[in-house]
């Protein structure tokens, strides 16, 4: 009996049954993803038919320049008397005019406003317009851009969604209580995608480590250490420092040069 024990054991196949392969696993122990080189080069072909302006993915990403595609190579379009359509579709590669390009200031978690070429923020007028014409961000200049299945809807401070209107030439209007397929759009952007996940990096960095590791021993220094005796620095070779950031450990490692000056009031 002991040596059935040794037997490996396997998920039973009957005759003319096809053994399913094993999904490949990537360094992590992920399964690969199939269709990531695919959606890549989509992307890629994407970005260069919109002449650069990639698609937004995330609330996290709507900041700096951005236009609004309401339909493929179409645009929310800023009119001289403070109202907006939707454009006529340019040609592939051809990037956003300057009246379709909108400035996004976030002001809440969930909520931004916008501000078009003529240095006016959008807001939804009475009549439930789309306009440009506020001087200043009030309630009425709220917009939340929602992420949901792949689908990006804005939605503004009436709790409408704004949509292409085709009875009225595309006027954009804020009358969609539910977000239907013609309030769907696309958010793109001309803002280095690097220079976004770095401003978001920047933001996680605690004050204390902005700068050069030889300001940032300083400055928890200046934050921890006991200033009843003079205010000491730790001269040994900085090379450590650079290592226990790279290792993860710089905050350990910060601490252990601050107990040999003995004045740090977390140390003993």
């Amino acid at each position: 009996m002991s040596e059935y024990l040794h037997v490996k054991s396997s998920k039973l196949i009957l005759k003319g049954e096809k053994r399913k392969k094993k999904a490949k696993r990537d360094e992590d122990g992920k399964k690969k993803d199939k269709d990531y080189g695919k959606r890549n080069r989509e992307e890629i072909e994407d970005t260069a038919n919109h002449a650069g302006w990639w698609t937004i993915k995330s609330f996290q990403d709507v900041v700096g320049s951005i236009a609004i595609e309401t339909t493929p190579f179409s645009y929310v379009r800023a009119l001289d008397n403070g109202l907006f359509v939707s454009s006529a579709p340019h040609p592939p590669g051809h990037p956003p005019d300057q009246e379709e390009i909108l400035t996004a200031i976030k002001i809440s978690e969930n909520n931004v406003a916008f501000k078009s070429g003529y240095g006016k923020y959008l807001s939804i007028d009475e009549k439930q317009r789309l306009v440009g014409r506020s001087d200043a961000i009030g309630d009425r200049e709220k917009f939340e851009p929602v992420f949901q299945d792949g689908k990006i809807a804005v939605s503004g401070f009436n709790g409408n969604f704004l949509s292409p209107d085709d009875d009225k030439d595309g006027m954009i209007l804020a009358t969609q209580k539910m977000a239907t397929p013609s309030c769907f759009v696309k958010l793109r952007s001309s803002v280095d995608p690097e220079e976004i996940k770095k401003k978001k990096s920047d933001k996680d960095i605690p004050k204390e480590e902005k700068g050069s590791l030889v300001d940032c021993e300083l400055n928890y220094v200046k934050k921890y250490q006991s200033f009843q005796s003079k205010m000491k620095v730790n001269q040994e070779d900085k090379e450590t420092l650079k290592r226990a950031r790279e290792e993860g450990l710089l905050h350990e490692t910060l601490l252990d040069r601050r107990a040999k000056m003995k004045s740090d009031k977390f140390c003993k």
